[in-house]
């Protein structure tokens, strides 16, 4: 799974919080709102909840601090120390989105935020599949992440981004695995979830899928 951008994600955790809470202007608008898509996330999910991508723990302190048991799923070790000195009454282990230990408790709820990009189109297919398996019957997988509405919109983005001189950004946006929300769309039904989305800022989407009857 995405295991190219564990280095990144080593040197990115000391300023982590500081990016995703505006300290960096390149990145500002992809993070425009971001206590309160956490917020939103972590009232939708049902414990137990398998969160991928922990980061520094921002979206598990939020679920923890509701009483909902998580267990957190965590690529990077430099990341993985800060979630573990920020959110100690979580189980946080090391894997990804496709490996990862095996669970002993059942699971309602898997979500991710600003994580599930780093994989492409067929590892995402293979994550999804897994958790379908995993899920409850009622279970759900909730993820807020970037994606593009259509390939107009994604040329616009990467316009905006250079006409303000975030090339950094315009590269990311040309380059990493930012799916288009239609074949993101057809991914999640052919795998039998029913599927919405919606707009949270300029570059994010809640993105809330349940297992079919």
């Amino acid at each position: 799974m995405g295991i190219e951008f564990v280095d990144l994600f080593n040197q990115w955790a000391s300023s982590y919080d500081d990016t995703v809470n505006g300290s960096d202007p390149e990145y500002k608008e992809v993070f425009a709102g971001y206590e309160q898509m956490l917020q939103e996330l972590a009232d939708i999910a049902i414990s137990p909840v398998l969160e991928f991508g922990v980061g520094t723990a921002n979206l598990t302190k939020k679920m923890t601090d509701q009483n909902k048991v998580v267990i957190g799923i965590e690529p990077s070790d430099e990341m993985r120390k800060i979630a573990l000195v920020k959110c100690p009454e979580a189980a946080i282990y090391r894997g990804d989105f496709i490996n990862f230990p095996s669970l002993q408790t059942p699971v309602r709820s898997v979500v991710s935020s600003f994580a599930f990009h780093h994989l492409n189109d067929q590892e995402k297919r293979l994550a999804l599949k897994q958790y379908y398996d995993k899920l409850e019957a009622d279970g759900e997988v909730i993820f807020i992440d970037t994606l593009f509405k259509d390939e107009a919109y994604k040329q616009q983005l990467i316009q905006e981004a250079e006409d303000q001189g975030h090339l950094n950004l315009a590269q990311d946006l040309r380059e990493e695995y930012y799916p288009f929300l239609e074949d993101l769309e057809q991914m999640f039904l052919q795998l039998g979830y029913v599927v919405s989305f919606k707009q949270l800022n300029k570059f994010a989407w809640l993105i809330h899928a349940k297992k079919g009857e």
